[in-house]
């Protein structure tokens, strides 16, 4: 119970952005942190994490049966309405306040959160938008993506377009073989920049916005690519109308009961970190 304590208390410390950070995501709509988590928080949350993805995994088809989507990773959602032992892994206010930082927002709500587990042989991560899912009426969304295992250089990081999220919304294609090779010529044609950052420890973690193209590679070692993500939304910020299926049906999980024009305030939007409060 005193460890659990103290890693919830160690969850409540800022990490310090410099400008240098600020102005690179700002520009780039990604950015790498080494050690936004400290191993001590990796030690004590990842035995749980593997408990619930375990526990809550649905999957038993091998990976030649599955589609594109469905070989590139195991997705579980929303750990903390699982696992009381999890949310103050995922409501931290040393990430939230990243976020927010990062956009330059005074407080943010959570949207979701995923574990993604790249399996063993597990295939590439489709080029595509995060934000074409989401229902929600700002550019003010960021998704933290944090190995729980280090990474080796020949799974790396995801692969991000540099200043695509200035763009906004490129295509409504969701992950898919398309999405790929669409977006894949899109970005040739328009010689967009593409960087990956490599190897990465545990705790480390990248943020990304909601319009940044990137994809991931597949995973070619005999290890699971075991990653949390935490995807956060600008307080004070309305729901967009779904003008598609996906968000129809994002809106219906993510934010049930609310509707197009009503402010993100559903139970599982609550506020996870605000500038005016300790």
């Amino acid at each position: 119970m005193v460890g659990n304590v103290q890693m919830q208390n160690e969850l409540q410390t800022d990490y310090l952005l410099t400008e240098e950070h600020l102005h690179q995501y700002e520009q780039d709509g990604h950015l790498l942190l080494r050690q936004l988590a400290t191993q001590p928080m990796i030690d004590y949350y990842r035995p749980l994490i593997l408990s619930e993805v375990e526990r809550l995994n649905q999957e038993t088809r091998p990976l030649e049966e599955r589609d594109t989507y469905g070989k590139a990773f195991l997705q579980i959602q929303n750990l903390w309405e699982q696992s009381e032992a999890l949310k103050p892994f995922v409501f931290a206010r040393r990430f939230a306040k990243v976020a927010a930082e990062l956009m330059g927002v005074a407080g943010v709500r959570i949207y979701h959160d995923q574990a993604l587990f790249k399996e063993p042989g597990g295939g590439h991560t489709p080029w595509h938008q995060d934000q074409i899912y989401w229902p929600v009426d700002t550019e003010k969304t960021i998704t933290l993506w944090m190995p729980l295992v280090p990474i080796p250089e020949e799974v790396g990081s995801m692969t991000f377009v540099s200043g695509s999220h200035h763009r906004g919304y490129i295509s409504k294609l969701e992950i898919s073989d398309q999405s790929h090779k669409t977006l894949k010529q899109y970005i040739e044609a328009e010689a967009l920049p593409q960087i990956e950052y490599g190897a990465m420890a545990a705790g480390d973690a990248t943020f990304h916005a909601g319009w940044t193209l990137h994809s991931a590679p597949g995973n070619p070692t005999p290890h699971t690519r075991e990653v949390m993500t935490i995807i956060y939304v600008a307080d004070d910020t309305r729901v967009l109308e779904p003008d598609t299926n996906a968000r129809k049906s994002d809106l219906e999980k993510w934010m049930p009961g609310l509707r197009g024009g009503d402010f993100i305030n559903s139970p599982l939007n609550p506020v996870i970190y605000r500038k005016d409060q300790s």
